[in-house]
């Protein structure tokens, strides 16, 4: 509610830097309803207006020395009709040029997120990628977002996200059998220039995330996505039924192991050796990773990873036994 009370020194500052805004938004506006607006009385909201017309850019010299670099209203209109119009803005109403190059950038940046699955080709993206391209201070660059090996893939989540249905595909972790998994989709994200699916996968009856490089043989199917709306954990948030398995190794095997140690908690440990800690979803998925680098690396725990890799190693050694 306005009143008569005076308006301190650095309240009127605050008012008047939100004041110009509004007016310029309002067109014209009565005395009345802007001191309504702003909570001061009419007085006030007038004495702030023609304050106004002593603001505006300084000159070379650091004051002002043409008209057109000061606020100015009408002032007809203001003592006629109690209206406030404003008729120089200083320039505030030009919006600022993008350099080429910055347009450059915002458009891959843009063509980035259309590639996002459920997102594409919406309408808001494409105006903004022609008003980009406008825009520039200079024509921008030709903007190419080569295409990537999961392409295929994201257009197959992108079909089953707008059809809400699930999607089936071929997964491969790493040291583990390739595994069909059915999962309802719910939302796609890149993270250091790797694209991951987070959806409720039918098999573990749970959200689980999957890295789109290791799928293959995408396809969109005609199960209805009952949990395609289903709240997500944050991208690498651990899962309740993953288990935490430790290996040992000598440090000079790291470079080998990347596509586990990506994952895992790394620390150093005696005689040059490092230990890794690594969450799981199958505990069998480590078999393959004891047989590298001729049993160099050790898996400490859990006992049914040692017990997995024991058995797929004397199941090779068998082999070689019978052919002999």
């Amino acid at each position: 509610m306005s009143d008569d009370r005076p308006v301190a020194a650095l309240d009127r500052a605050a008012l008047l830097l939100q004041l110009v805004p509004y007016l310029l938004g309002k067109g014209e506006v009565s005395v009345t309803e802007a001191a309504a607006e702003f909570e001061v009385a009419p007085e006030q909201m007038r004495a702030m207006v023609e304050r106004l017309t002593v603001i505006g850019l300084p000159g070379e010299r650091g004051y002002w020395q043409l008209p057109h670099d000061l606020f100015d209203i009408d002032w007809d209109l203001l003592d006629r009709d109690d209206v406030i119009a404003i008729t120089n803005t200083v320039g505030l109403e030009r919006s600022p040029r993008l350099t080429a190059r910055e347009a450059a950038a915002l458009l891959a940046g843009l063509q980035l997120a259309r590639s996002l699955p459920g997102f594409g080709d919406s309408e808001l993206v494409t105006g903004l990628l022609s008003k980009l391209a406008r825009g520039a201070a200079a024509a921008p660059a030709a903007v190419i977002v080569a295409p990537g090996p999961v392409d295929g893939v994201r257009d197959v989540v992108d079909e089953a996200l707008r059809s809400r249905v699930a999607v089936t595909f071929t997964y491969r972790a790493p040291g583990a059998e390739p595994i069909t998994r059915t999962v309802d989709p719910i939302k796609v994200h890149i993270a250091n220039g790797q694209w991951y699916l987070q959806g409720w996968d039918h098999l573990r009856q749970a959200v689980r995330t999957f890295h789109l490089d290791r799928v293959s043989e995408a396809r969109v199917t005609d199960i209805p996505a009952v949990h395609g709306a289903d709240p997500v954990p944050e991208l690498f948030a651990p899962s309740d039924d993953e288990v935490v398995a430790r290996f040992r190794f000598p440090r000079e095997v790291a470079p080998l192991l990347s596509d586990y140690l990506e994952r895992a908690e790394v620390k150093e440990a005696d005689g040059g050796r490092v230990v890794a800690s690594l969450r799981l979803a199958d505990e069998q998925s480590l078999k393959r990773l004891a047989a590298r680098r001729g049993g160099e690396v050790e898996l400490l725990e859990p006992a049914g990873a040692r017990r997995a890799a024991a058995a797929w190693a004397s199941a090779g050694l068998a082999q070689y036994a019978h052919e002999s």
